[in-house]
């Protein structure tokens, strides 16, 4: 037997909004007003604010044949929160805003805000606001991330200067690999209904995919050492297209190092299962969520502190190029072939 579903028109807009916020506690002490009235009021205490929203669509950024709604309220929060600490910035409130169609029930939303929450809770940010409307078809989100940092100490993409060390944390195109490894499973299962799904025990690599995380303990680290980077941006769309805005915003050229790529032993085994380049799906394959950032040589002792930064190679003048030295020893002009939304 089922269970038995919730409608939303059983609680209309207000009725979802008070359901879905109700438990709501504030943690941050800039949170002045939050959910319940017209506006959200932030006072931040002489720190600079910074902002940046998101948007992600059912069938374009997400598949909800195999990503749990709790999974995905988590992941939206976090790739948002992520574009704060490229700033090298504490996010401090988020508003959630969602579109939906009547094929999704009162339950199926309140699952995809617990993961809302769980992420707000494990970052230490405030849900203060959003809106509710309905969709023709599929599933929309959108979530603004506001968040606060010490004056003039945010990082910009077009700050790097010639000689500075590229830096990345953590491993990269695991998510890829997750992804694609989901990707092959749905395709078998509308094959064939009756087969159980195989996801090989990837649990790295798919929660990789489902359920990122952002590095907040990077920007902390950073803060630590006294390490103030001179140009930052978090590894959405890919390696190789990351540090080509950063080249191109701070006009500057680089030499990365194939063999300095940080990647995890699981995405090697799973890239070459499917007859993958690991390397391109590091330099290609997004949605790491890595923080991608240039700082001065002198800083090089501090960075050798942390398991998890990889010095992964130079700035250079602009009329060396971009350029990726194999570990073959050749030298390959570095290319975009990162996730590109408007090329589906």
């Amino acid at each position: 037997m089922s269970e038995e579903r919730t409608e939303i028109n059983s609680l209309g807009e207000f009725g979802l909004i008070e359901l879905l916020t109700k438990n709501i506690e504030i943690q941050q002490a800039s949170t002045i007003l939050g959910v319940g009235d017209d506006a959200a009021v932030i006072d931040h205490f002489g720190r600079q604010t910074v902002i940046s929203t998101d948007m992600l669509v059912e069938g374009i950024h997400f598949d909800l044949m195999y990503t749990p709604l709790k999974h995905l309220g988590y992941k939206s929060v976090v790739v948002n929160l992520s574009d704060i600490y490229a700033m090298n910035a504490t996010p401090t409130q988020i508003t959630m805003s969602i579109a939906f169609s009547n094929r999704f029930s009162v339950d199926a939303l309140n699952e995809f805000y617990e993961g809302v929450y769980a992420a707000c809770e494990k970052y230490g940010v405030d849900l203060v606001g959003g809106d509710t409307t309905s969709s023709q078809k599929g599933f929309v989100i959108s979530v603004t991330a506001i968040g606060e940092v010490a004056p003039d100490k945010f990082v910009k993409r077009s700050t790097a200067q010639k000689g500075d060390l590229l830096c990345v944390s953590g491993d990269l195109g695991a998510a890829y690999l997750g992804l694609t490894l989901l990707e092959r499973e749905k395709q078998i299962y509308l094959e064939s209904p009756q087969l159980q799904p195989d996801l090989e025990n990837q649990t790295y690599i798919i929660g990789r995919q489902l359920k990122p995380e952002a590095r907040r303990d990077i920007i902390d680290f950073l803060q630590e050492q006294d390490i103030q980077p001179t140009a930052m941006m978090d590894v959405s769309d890919g390696l190789s297209s990351e540090i080509l805005h950063i080249c191109k915003q701070s006009n500057l050229g680089v030499v990365l190092y194939e063999e300095k790529i940080p990647i995890a032993s699981e995405t090697k085994e799973m890239a070459l299962k499917f007859s993958l380049d690991p390397t391109a799906a590091a330099l290609s394959g997004g949605e790491d969520y890595e923080l991608l950032f240039t700082m001065k040589q002198a800083d090089y002792d501090k960075i050798v502190l942390s398991e998890q930064i990889s010095v992964i190679g130079y700035m250079t003048d602009i009329s060396e190029g971009a350029h990726i030295l194999t570990k073959g020893g050749n030298k390959f002009k570095l290319v975009a072939q990162g996730w590109n939304a408007f090329q589906q």
